[in-house]
């Protein structure tokens, strides 16, 4: 890999670490800590993945018709001084605002570093965002191994260790960045705004939000790990950082399955059928995690949620990019983005809700249930596509 894609899979491998010191235990601090409901702490993150969201539009827009390198330094630089006034300022009302600020500095910055990746090594395709993607994930990693001890001895440790790896990223932004501004390619990745404007090929469309609806029951459900399922752990005696352990083992499970993930996928080719399999899996780790009582049970569960995931997430992209007509791609896979930030949007706040008024056991029946929903929408994106291609 050249050595900018390098740059760009250390300082994503930094930046996600330190995220992901706080973000499992976002949940367990407001309502263990902080003494909110776990409506609340849903409510808070539904409006820190909203912000991630906006970020996300107004990052693009900007790498397209401003700067790449002043757009991504700007949004880390916003995200950085919002992790040093959640170390500060731990009350409810500092930590909502500064959170929501780290989601939109976050937003922000992304999609210019995944832009990058593109730009700076056009030939390498699919490869230069794998190697952001398993940069992410081994950030996951680390960061959910570390995190559970580290707030085991103080949560106050915990947000500081956050904010002293964003500090890092900054620099590493600051002085390695700006070379990367000049090998964009704003054509590749035009505007999701601007890209809404011009859909011609209704059918694929409607295609893509069958689709897309399933995809948004999936994250529904997957959010509830960073959620209901983590006070849960802590409600039945489970040890903090047993419950980080389990990203931990999540992370690093995603990253040493590729091996084994592109077997199965050169083996059975259809990325909807991936998604069949995917489901069956995570079902199965709901109806275990739903009986589990110790941390051996869980670990089982999210290795075989982790299982799933690493076979069907990238499924819904795939058969986007595949539907999408020329010229519509970039639109099509931030569609498909916004839907699954929407899905970690709304997750925690129905599950939280749930629980708040019923029991955990009712939110895994529902969550089983609302599962086999993905089925019927990716069978029916399967006939609405095949009319699509017909007229095409």
């Amino acid at each position: 890999m050249p050595k900018q894609i390098w740059l760009l899979v250390i300082a994503t491998t930094i930046n996600v670490t330190g995220g992901s010191f706080l973000w499992p235990l976002n949940t367990i601090y407001m309502h263990n800590e902080l003494g909110k409901s776990l409506a609340f702490a849903g409510f808070i993150l539904m409006f820190n993945t909203a912000a991630n969201i906006a970020g996300n539009l107004l990052g693009g827009a900007l790498f397209d018709r401003y700067s790449a390198y002043k757009t991504v330094l700007y949004g880390t630089l916003l995200a950085t001084l919002a992790t040093i006034g959640i170390s500060l300022f731990h009350s409810v009302v500092p930590y909502t605002i500064f959170l929501i600020l780290i989601g939109f500095g976050n937003g922000i910055t992304w999609p210019v570093i995944m832009a990058m990746a593109g730009s700076v090594w056009p030939e390498g395709g699919r490869r230069a965002f794998n190697a952001i993607y398993v940069a992410q994930n081994l950030g996951v990693a680390l960061g959910a191994t570390l995190g559970g001890y580290v707030a085991s001895i103080s949560f106050d440790y915990i947000f500081w260790a956050n904010a002293i790896l964003f500090i890092v990223f900054f620099f590493i932004v600051l002085f390695t960045f700006k070379e990367m501004d000049q090998s964009q390619n704003p054509q590749m990745h035009t505007s999701v705004i601007e890209q809404s404007r011009k859909i011609k090929d209704k059918s694929a469309f409607y295609s893509l939000l069958i689709l897309c609806s399933g995809f948004l029951i999936t994250w529904i459900a997957y959010s509830q790990w960073q959620s209901t399922i983590a006070s849960h752990t802590q409600d039945i005696g489970i040890p903090l950082e047993q419950y980080s352990s389990l990203w931990a083992i999540n992370g690093f499970l995603i990253v040493f399955s590729q091996p084994l993930v592109k077997w199965v996928t050169e083996k059975i080719t259809s990325p909807r059928v991936h998604i069949y399999i995917g489901l069956v899996i995570m079902i199965g780790s709901y109806l275990i995690a739903m009986f589990a009582a110790d941390f051996t049970m869980f670990a089982i569960a999210m290795i075989i949620l982790t299982m799933g995931e690493v076979l069907m997430w990238p499924a819904f992209p795939t058969l986007a990019n595949d539907l999408a007509p020329k010229g519509r791609k970039g639109f099509y896979q931030g569609l498909v983005n916004s839907i699954g930030a929407a899905g970690r949007m709304i997750g925690p706040v129905v599950g939280g809700f749930i629980v708040d008024l019923y029991n955990i056991e009712l939110l895994f029946y529902i969550l089983i249930v609302i599962l086999f929903i993905p089925f019927m929408t990716t069978k029916l994106y399967d006939r609405t596509s095949s009319v699509a291609d017909k007229k095409a």
